[in-house]
């Protein structure tokens, strides 16, 4: 398999070849960087953790230099940083028994050039060798530049292939920005209410991140705790634990769709649904001030 990074890597937890590994997946993730992943993909993780006919598959886009640190690893270089960080995702495939792991060791600069058009390649090369059923990646009302790069690359990869080629759905999920605004009958909805211990070990696995400042493990444990307890206000919790997606699959079925537009698209709705109900319950005050 030809990748344009010379330093990029395909790492297999097990001992089948990096074609076998990668002709496996069922569920695949890209993601900008390290522990992005485990953070926002754990429901596919769930899904095809100890399931011999499902496999996932993540791909992490960037090299992880530019992370901020403190602690332990403040006095960490860029260079000694990205080993660190690549150390602690192939701990995470091997806890998580992903098929395989591809880390392409971009800098967010080239992810983030629109004209570079090495990663869309790359990404073409490891869609055609999986294949798989079902794709996650970053929501486009992400807040973070390198997030929302990486789902426009991949969209881009997917617009260049055969419809034949193409999976059945692409996902946008939460990380820099909640996906609770999103009108109940648009959002994905994830349960992960089983192997929490599970979860847990694939976000602590990244001490650099939880030693070095960034609560990402609790973080992310509490907003799914969140999300399940906040999603219906007028019944007992069904889930101990829920992540949000935005559905991206229309933007590589039809080609010609905006993708801005497609995004503002969830935003107006959200902006509807609080107007109207401001003023349908206005309107029921005014009766009954009337009256």
């Amino acid at each position: 398999m030809k990748l344009h990074s010379s330093s990029a890597e395909i790492y297999v937890p097990n001992r089948l070849s990096p074609e076998q590994a990668l002709g496996r997946t069922t569920h695949f993730c890209v993601a900008a960087h390290p522990d992005d992943i485990e953070i926002m993909a754990a429901q596919p993780i769930l899904e095809c953790f100890h399931q011999p006919e499902r496999a996932f598959t993540g791909v992490v886009v960037t090299d992880g230099r530019s992370s901020p640190r403190g602690g332990f690893y403040k006095d960490f270089t860029d260079d000694a940083m990205r080993l660190v960080r690549f150390s602690e995702q192939r701990k995470a495939a091997d806890v998580g028994e992903y098929a395989a792991m591809v880390l392409l060791d971009y800098s967010s600069k080239v992810v983030k050039d629109s004209a570079r058009k090495d990663l869309v390649e790359d990404l073409i090369t490891l869609l055609r060798a999986t294949k798989p059923q079902v794709i996650y990646t970053h929501n486009l009302a992400d807040k973070h530049d390198t997030h929302v790069a990486v789902s426009l690359r991949l969209i881009q990869a997917l617009r260049c292939l055969e419809p034949a080629e193409r999976p059945e759905k692409v996902i946008g999920c939460e990380i820099w920005r909640s996906l609770d605004w999103i009108v109940d009958t648009e959002k994905i909805v994830m349960d992960v209410s089983e192997h929490q211990n599970l979860q847990a070990a694939l976000l602590g696995v990244f001490d650099s991140q939880i030693a070095g400042g960034k609560r990402y493990d609790t973080a992310a444990m509490g907003r799914r705790l969140a999300n399940a307890t906040f999603f219906e206000s007028h019944a007992v919790d069904k889930s101990n634990g829920l992540i949000f997606g935005m559905d991206l699959t229309p933007l590589f079925q039809d080609s010609s769709l905006d993708i801005s537009q497609y995004n503002l698209g969830y935003i107006d709705r959200f902006s509807q649904d609080v107007a109207l109900r401001l003023e349908r319950l206005s309107q029921s005050a005014d009766s009954s001030a009337e009256t």
